[in-house]
């Protein structure tokens, strides 16, 4: 979709929109989008992939799309009957771990809030309602994912292999390494295919990912999500 189909479709929100949303410049929060691709689909034929899909995210409760494993922290704000509105969207994007510090989400947040507030727009404009015609099946797994997840992992392989993650990926971990002891097995996945198929780009990563057999990736899955 192009700047101009979706700032065409943020005005015709506009009477719906919260202050926040009516004022952001929603050309401006595709472009502060873009780094947030490497882990999140938004817009038509959408799926998860290493975060869940953005389609009709503003307006849903916390940690509902179907489909995805969310952290507990968000799993349970949903259940409390939180929403994801501008507010809470803008509190999340300002510092994700300061708001939910269980969160598997590893970027440290957007610093001004005008920056905040035009990515929220796009997210409306270019997502649509959470019950509406816009949500374009972007509920469903990502078929290498799933294909993945049908593997009945070996925990005892899976730690065998795991030595190489744990070399950075400490069980504590750190300010620019996150943990991924316990980490769900599809958003584990999502992350190793993304550095295989070359989607996500980190040296270290796409050189490990790419020596790795469907079979290596669900033992190490299965493995993390049973770690501590």
């Amino acid at each position: 979709m192009s700047a101009r189909q979706i700032l065409t479709g943020a005005l015709a929100l506009t009477a719906l929109a919260t202050p926040i949303t009516a004022l952001a410049d929603v050309v401006r929060g595709e472009a502060l989008f873009r780094p947030c691709r490497a882990c999140h689909m938004i817009g038509e034929g959408a799926v998860h992939r290493v975060g869940p899909d953005l389609n009709g995210l503003v307006g849903r409760r916390i940690g509902s799309a179907a489909g995805y494993e969310y952290s507990d922290d968000l799993t349970e704000a949903g259940a409390e009957g939180e929403i994801w509105t501008d507010e809470t969207l803008d509190r999340f994007l300002a510092g994700p771990r300061a708001y939910f510090p269980g969160t598997n989400m590893v970027f440290r947040g957007i610093t001004a809030s005008e920056d905040r507030a035009a990515l929220i727009a796009y997210l409306s404009a270019e997502g649509g309602a959470p019950d509406g015609a816009a949500q374009t099946g972007g509920t469903d797994i990502d078929p290498e994912i799933a294909t993945i997840l049908e593997i009945e992992g070996d925990i005892a392989y899976g730690a065998y292999l795991s030595s190489e993650c744990t070399a950075c990926h400490r069980a504590a971990g750190g300010t620019d390494i996150p943990s991924i002891a316990g980490l769900a097995p599809s958003v584990f996945i999502a992350g190793l295919l993304s550095y295989r198929n070359g989607t996500r780009q980190h040296l270290v990563m796409n050189a490990l990912a790419q020596r790795l057999g469907d079979e290596e990736i669900a033992a190490l899955a299965a493995y993390f999500a049973s770690a501590e």
